[in-house]
């Protein structure tokens, strides 16, 4: 049997960009897996505080070159990438002056959340999506980490269904304790995709844009639920429940034949010749 193919969408991973537990997981899980014998790719944003030089980034020209269109707005796409020779993996950035040339992530020196941390969630969810097309290969599973990918399940289910690149990709959404508190996307999160992309209706259940709402909008459109945390909000894991989605909790974070046993079911079967 065909190996599973994974995309892997994250907005950190060590030793680029380390926040949270997410940047372990996402640097020793894809390789892992590779090692294993999966086909991956990983992409996440090019914050400005990634250090290009030391991290040895470079433009990748035939992937950019794009736009991606967010609340009615062309914004430019540039794709860069960086090798980790020891794990023999490409990681690939999505860059865009206005959104992530800034030296904060989430928050200005003074702790404030950006108020366009909305749109530029949206940014990178749709050009994740559109610079795997142009790579011109098709994932078996799209496995998101962290709310910053909160929209691309939606865009998988709703944009990109009918799309060879994703029609068949099954949608992984991994579940870490990442509360931002009393801050927001803002309704707005939800409107602004409808724009273009989706129906309001579609789009509703991601509400006010609070940590809560972003991750049962995700879930909605999410085929596995993938538990890395002990003490996931239990708004969150109730509406698991409701829904009746599918869960999958690893025995510890490096419990990777438990991952690699779950990704080999949505292997691609063979075709005779």
């Amino acid at each position: 049997m065909a190996k599973t193919k994974i995309l892997f969408i994250t907005h950190e991973m060590s030793p680029f960009l380390e926040i949270s537990k997410i940047s372990e997981i996402t640097r020793q899980l894809p390789q892992a897996m590779q090692e294993k014998g999966f086909e991956i790719r990983i992409l996440m944003p090019r914050f400005g505080n990634i250090n290009e030089r030391r991290n040895r980034l470079h433009e990748v020209i035939r992937l950019s070159g794009m736009n991606i269109v967010v609340d009615n707005n062309d914004n430019p796409l540039i794709i860069k990438v960086a090798s980790l020779p020891a794990a023999r993996m490409q990681v690939y950035f999505l860059d865009n002056e206005e959104y992530f040339q800034r030296k904060k992530v989430f928050r200005d020196e003074s702790g404030k959340f950006f108020d366009d941390n909305n749109e530029r969630s949206l940014f990178f969810g749709k050009g994740v999506l559109e610079t795997v097309k142009k790579l011109g290969w098709s994932p078996d599973v799209v496995h998101c980490h962290g709310w910053f990918s909160a929209m691309v399940p939606l865009y998988l289910k709703k944009v990109y269904h009918e799309d060879p690149t994703f029609k068949d990709a099954k949608v992984f959404y991994s579940l870490y304790k990442e509360d931002f508190g009393a801050d927001t996307l803002s309704a707005k999160y939800s409107e602004m995709p409808t724009q273009e992309d989706v129906h309001a209706e579609d789009t509703a259940v991601y509400g006010s844009g609070s940590y809560v709402d972003l991750y049962k909008g995700a879930l909605t459109y999410t085929d596995v639920a993938v538990i890395n945390d002990s003490d996931i909000n239990t708004d969150v894991l109730q509406f698991i429940e409701e829904q009746k989605i599918r869960v999958f909790t690893p025995n510890g974070d490096d419990d990777y034949e438990s991952f690699s046993t779950l990704y080999e079911e949505f292997a691609p079967e063979e075709v005779e010749a």
